[in-house]
């Protein structure tokens, strides 16, 4: 090692560091966590009463280790998905007296259609391009379907968040492109790359007009069918924007021994979409930060630093709880030695996303030395924010870490109504807890903070 490595890790504390992945790596307690949250408790949107139960269970779990715990207030949209069902009522080639099924699911921000639903002309495009060149005379009165197909081959070869990302945009923003060119509703390709007729639901940018996705199946149907002739859909979407709802963000403190005013965060986010209960995204994170704590309780270790979790609320659908985090915090981020964030799933871990200074990618090298075992001892270099969460504290410059997990399988649960417990591979999610908890240790006892 360096003299600096040396310097940040003596043997101390890397027996420490192995002690801890030993027993994180033998420990079901985060799966224990994902298990109550997904089948005791369920889907936890925002606003609802599940995210309330989400919250009170979570702090008390973490009072049980001895954490010193606040709840922290924060104001979260509240949208409630109706009755969501779209037929093709005139189709070329189509038999007298029939109509074809549409699988679809609203976006969570889209608004309502009358409850006997609307009948339109569909109008496919593949890009924003495309739409554009329509223009408003051609897309007035009309339902918008944006046919951006997921790029699997990416996903297979282990870049599933391009390909999201890629795809994603059409969610985000295509409702409101749509609407501003005086589009009756809009319907976007699920992204994910598994195709079992699944709906992908998902945030969308609020646009004043009905917004759904469609399976990749059904959104494939329509652009074979539009390409011979007109295309009419029937579409019900009842879906409603309640008041905004109080919640909270879980902080939990396990209070620094010499350097209490420094801030190590391990974190995931509470909330959910409803398809599903929410088990890869994101209870999965939320536990594998407990169990940072929970392993330190039960190997009696106490860090230098303050180890803070956070279970954030409202990740999903608009970021209200790492917003309001940051309203309430930021004065105290020159205090936040790092922050990481669990948000990708439970799969195989192969180390971290990390936007952090270069010097500190060779100084922690010790600590990935001791996750090489499991071959979670990847340090890929960021240039972005590696969690919506943590987003605020890295662009201010706090070193930030994602946990950097086999992604090839999570989109084709992501959003879905199989999210839930039966994707867990309880090995690969102590591989996780092994990874935040040997992290956030780590970064908590070593001499210096990491630069920024």
């Amino acid at each position: 090692m360096s003299p600096a490595q040396q310097e940040n890790f003596p043997p101390e504390l890397l027996k420490e560091l192995e002690s801890i992945k030993l027993s994180a790596l033998a420990d079901d307690y985060a799966y224990q966590q994902v298990a109550h949250l997904t089948d005791n408790i369920g889907p936890r949107p925002s606003g609802s009463l599940q995210a309330k139960a989400a919250v009170d269970y979570v702090a008390a779990e973490l009072r049980k280790l001895g954490l010193d715990v606040q709840l922290e207030e924060v104001k979260v949209p509240h949208w409630v998905r109706g009755a969501e069902t779209a037929e093709l009522v005139e189709y070329p080639g189509q038999v007298a007296g029939t109509f074809q099924k549409v699988v679809l699911a609203a976006l969570g921000g889209s608004t309502s259609t009358p409850g006997d639903g609307i009948n339109a002309d569909v109008v496919v495009v593949n890009n924003f391009e495309e739409l554009r060149a329509l223009g408003h005379d051609q897309v007035a009165g009309k339902i918008v379907l944006f046919n951006e197909i997921f790029d699997k081959q990416k996903a297979a070869a282990g870049l599933s968040f391009v390909s999201y990302g890629e795809a994603v945009r059409y969610r985000g923003a295509g409702p409101k492109a749509a609407a501003e060119l005086g589009a009756v509703a809009a319907l976007v390709r699920s992204v994910g790359n598994a195709d079992y007729r699944l709906p992908h639901t998902g945030f969308s940018a609020p646009a004043g007009i009905p917004a759904g996705a469609v399976t990749a199946e059904d959104a494939a149907l329509i652009a074979r069918l539009s390409t011979q002739g007109r295309v009419r859909m029937h579409l019900t979407l009842t879906p409603q924007k309640l008041p905004d709802a109080t919640s909270y963000n879980v902080i939990a403190d396990l209070k620094g021994s010499e350097h209490p005013e420094q801030i190590v965060v391990v974190s995931g986010h509470l909330d959910s979409w409803d398809l599903g209960t929410g088990a890869i995204d994101d209870a999965a994170g939320v536990a594998v930060a407990m169990e940072a704590a929970e392993v330190l309780h039960q190997l009696g270790l106490h860090p230098k630093r303050t180890l803070r979790v956070i279970a954030w609320m409202d990740e999903e659908s608009g970021g209200a709880g790492s917003q309001a985090y940051t309203k309430d915090h930021t004065n105290d981020f020159p205090k936040h030695v790092a922050a990481i964030e669990c948000d990708s799933g439970a799969s195989h871990p192969l180390g971290f996303d990390a936007r952090i200074n270069a010097s500190a990618t060779e100084l922690l090298r010790p600590v990935l030395n001791v996750l090489q075992s499991y071959g979670g001892n990847a340090l890929q270099p960021s240039s972005y924010p590696p969690g919506a969460d943590i987003a605020a504290m890295s662009e201010a410059g706090v070193p930030a870490l994602g946990i950097l997990q086999d992604g090839r399988t999570y989109f084709n649960y992501h959003h879905t109504a199989a999210d839930t417990l039966d994707k867990i591979v309880p090995n690969e999610l102590r591989e996780n807890a092994a990874s935040m908890a040997v992290m956030g240790y780590a970064l908590a006892n070593m001499k210096n903070p990491l630069p920024r």
